[in-house]
C-alpha cells in the first residue's frame, strides 16, 4: 500500500503553534462558530472541540473537552452531539480523512461545524512571494498551504457521509504596515510556513524584501498600508438520522407546479418539430 503523501511537518508545526500568542482573528472565527450555535438553538450534552488553541473555547463551550487535530483523532463512535472542528483542517495531510473520522464521533443527527482557511487566503502575499523568488533566484518553493476551494469541500461532506452539508465562506481583509508585520502576525497565530516540502533554510533576505515591496507596489492602501485577505471557509453537516428532512422520489410528487405558481404550463417542443 502506497504511504500517504505528507503535507505538513506536524511536528515543525506543533513548534510554531506552541510558540504562538493570542490572535483577535481566531477569536472572530470562535465567535462566528458561536453564533451560528446560539442560531441552532438546541442544547448539546456531549460536545466535543478539536483545536490548536482551547484556551479560546474555555470562554464559550467551558464544559466541552478538547483534543488536537492529530491525524487520527482520539474519539468513540457515536458518542458526540456536537462536534467543532477549528480553524485547522487546511495543515491536514488527509481532510477527507478527518471528516469521516468526525462525522464517526457523532451520533445521529449531531452537529458537524468546522473552519478552515479557503483558497483566497493570503493570495497577495503568495503571488508577491512568487514573483519576487522567480525573479531572483530562478525557481520557486513551497510556501504557503494549498488551500481547498469553497466549491469543493460542500462535496467533500457528502463524500463524508455528512446528512444536509453546507460550505458557506466570510472573505476578511486585514491590513498591516508592510509585508514584514503581515508575516509577524501569522507566526503569532502559528501559521508560519509548515509544509513538509518547504525551504529548510531561511529565506533570503533579498527575496523578503523584494517581496514587500512589490506588495507595497500592488497592494497598498491609500495611506500606504497593505492589504491582506483571509478567506475563511465554515463547513457544517449532520450525522444522518432518520428524524431530518428527507429527500422525495423522482416523481412521486401530487401537485403539478404551475398549479402552486398560478401559471400556465407550457409543453416543450420536440426537437424533431
Amino acid at each position: 500500500m502506497t504511504p500517504m503523501q505528507q503535507l505538513t511537518d506536524r511536528t515543525a508545526l506543533t513548534r510554531y503553534r506552541t510558540r504562538a500568542r493570542d490572535s483577535f482573528l481566531r477569536d472572530r472565527i470562535a465567535a462566528d462558530v458561536q453564533e451560528r450555535l446560539q442560531d441552532v438553538n438546541r442544547p448539546f450534552t456531549a460536545p466535543l472541540i478539536v483545536t490548536p488553541t482551547p484556551a479560546i473555547w474555555h470562554g464559550i463551550l467551558p464544559e466541552a473537552p478538547t483534543t488536537p487535530d492529530t491525524d487520527v483523532l482520539p474519539v468513540t463512535a457515536a458518542s458526540h452531539d456536537l462536534l467543532i472542528h477549528d480553524l485547522s483542517l487546511h495543515w491536514a495531510n488527509d481532510l477527507v480523512g478527518q471528516l469521516v473520522q468526525s462525522r464517526r464521533a457523532l451520533a445521529p443527527d449531531g452537529l458537524f461545524i468546522g473552519t478552515l482557511f479557503g483558497g483566497q487566503t493570503l493570495q497577495e502575499l503568495r503571488s508577491c512571494l512568487a514573483d519576487a523568488e522567480s525573479r531572483l533566484t530562478g525557481g520557486l518553493s513551497p510556501r504557503i498551504a494549498p488551500m481547498a476551494e469553497i466549491r469543493d469541500l460542500g462535496g467533500l461532506l457528502q463524500r463524508a457521509g455528512f446528512a444536509l452539508p453546507v460550505a458557506d465562506s466570510d472573505t476578511i481583509r486585514i491590513t498591516y504596515a508592510d509585508a514584514f508585520a503581515l508575516m509577524r502576525d501569522l507566526r503569532a497565530m502559528g501559521e508560519a510556513n509548515a509544509l513538509h516540502d518547504r525551504l529548510r533554510r531561511p529565506t533570503g533576505r533579498r527575496v523578503l524584501q523584494e517581496a514587500a515591496r512589490l506588495y507595497a507596489a500592488h497592494f497598498a492602501e491609500p495611506g500606504g498600508r497593505i492589504t491582506a485577505t483571509f478567506e475563511v471557509v465554515t463547513l457544517t453537516g449532520w450525522a444522518p438520522a432518520d428524524s431530518q428532512p428527507q429527500p422525495l422520489r423522482p416523481g412521486s410528487a401530487t401537485a403539478r407546479l404551475a398549479d402552486a405558481l398560478g401559471t400556465a404550463e407550457t409543453p416543450l417542443k420536440n426537437r424533431n418539430d
